[in-house]
């Protein structure tokens, strides 16, 4: 059950940090206005949030193995959202980070 937890703060996170950053975005980029960019910090605040209730205790793990999370998860947001087409290089190397965020998180230890 941890591990479900785990992979679910992982996506509500990557939901919070990407969609803030498009928000910012949208707001200096696009000139949305103050609000987007408002409505952005407040998402980036929420995902540090989110981000000290996973299970594990070590900051730098978590913050590590997010990165993968982040990786996989910025190319998915640019697909639906934006539309965007990764080619297989960019599915390698999101699977490979993948990979990545599995061996960090949930690898035996001692």
């Amino acid at each position: 059950m941890a591990v479900v937890r785990s992979l679910v703060l992982f996506a509500l996170a990557a939901f919070a940090e990407i969609g803030g950053a498009w928000l910012v975005w949208q707001g200096v980029r696009e000139h949305r206005g103050l609000l987007w960019i408002g409505a952005g910090v407040a998402a980036l605040g929420l995902y540090g949030f989110v981000a000290t209730l996973q299970p594990d205790a070590h900051f730098g793990r978590i913050l590590a193995a997010y990165g993968g999370v982040f990786v996989a998860g910025s190319l998915a947001w640019g697909v639906v959202v934006d539309k965007f087409r990764p080619d297989r290089w960019d599915y390698l190397g999101a699977a490979i980070c993948l990979v990545g965020v599995a061996v960090i998180m949930y690898a035996p230890r001692p």
